[in-house]
């Protein structure tokens, strides 16, 4: 089935408003036919990436944000289900440490970014330092940054700085052969509330609850006006982010494996140059020999 992914590329320098993105597309698939495109798109992912890996002139920086319970973990594990392991990674950021707040921000993303030939997936990133820190100000005191030593300091032109940085990070990457594609998973509400509920009812499933879940969900206007200015200030052309309806998991899996497989598929991937056939003739000359020499011995 034909669908055009790019409605959910939030353009540049656009302010969004995400009461006016659907969270229930399904794209026109049904559960069955979502499989079928599902598995058509790993089937093409797993040919790629074999390129992608012995090309090793480009990596691959994939971004996943969304409220607890939007499907980020299942998304990663269905679509990349196909990718060689050795040429992908994902990287889940908690709570920064001691450690890690005595540096810059993004210095515990630089890390673990990908190197040539190598896909990394963020299962939340460096965006939470926009989101969790924008809707809870007091965790940038925990920073401990020159000259900012109480809230009224954390103004606007500290967050106007903050994008700035963040897309001047993302921008220096791409210029050095990192691509970036960036993910909203937009779960309404009322999904949110059957999937917690779900988590509560269902003992297989109790393990998933956190009540930090609670908790934000009780910030959940003020996440969702974080997400807005970090959709419309850091979706760039270099670096754009997708608002993807959550509710339907299948078709947000579809959409993600979709955008992911045209992202390679628009690279200049070439595997790497044969030997000349002089070295070739050379080593099938060697390799011969040493099968004469074990006859010889043997006879």
């Amino acid at each position: 089935m034909n669908h055009d992914y790019s409605q959910f590329r939030v353009p540049e320098d656009t302010l969004i408003d995400l009461k006016k993105h659907s969270t229930n597309d399904d794209g026109g698939y049904k559960k069955k036919t979502a499989k079928i495109e599902l598995k058509s798109n790993i089937k093409e992912l797993k040919k790629i990436q074999r390129l992608f890996y012995a090309d090793d002139r480009f990596s691959l920086l994939i971004v996943l944000q969304a409220p607890d319970t939007a499907g980020k973990d299942g998304a990663i594990r269905h679509v990349m289900s196909g990718i060689n392991p050795q040429g992908c990674r994902v990287h889940n950021f908690k709570t920064p440490s001691k450690e890690e707040l005595d540096h810059d921000y993004l210095w515990r993303h630089y890390k673990v970014l990908p190197e040539r030939g190598m896909i990394e997936i963020f299962n939340r990133s460096h965006y939470e330092n926009v989101l969790v820190t924008k809707v809870n100000p007091n965790l940038i005191l925990n920073e401990q940054l020159p000259e900012i030593d109480s809230l009224d300091k954390i103004d606007e032109q500290f967050w106007k700085n903050r994008y700035e940085q963040i897309n001047n990070f993302e921008k220096h990457l791409y210029q050095n052969g990192t691509h970036i594609i960036k993910f909203f998973l937009h779960l309404s509400k009322d999904e949110q509330k059957e999937r917690l509920l779900s988590r509560l009812d269902n003992p297989n499933k109790n393990w998933k609850f956190n009540k930090a879940d609670l908790e934000a969900r009780a910030q959940w206007d003020e996440y969702q006006t974080a997400y807005e200015e970090m959709l419309s200030k850091t979706s760039r052309e270099y670096a754009p982010w997708y608002v993807i309806p959550a509710d339907k998991k299948y078709f947000a899996r579809v959409a993600i494996g979709s955008i992911i497989l045209e992202k390679l598929q628009s690279l200049d991937l070439r595997f790497p140059s044969g030997k000349s056939d002089e070295i070739l003739a050379q080593a099938r000359k060697q390799l011969l020999a040493e099968e004469l020499s074990n006859t010889s011995v043997d006879l």
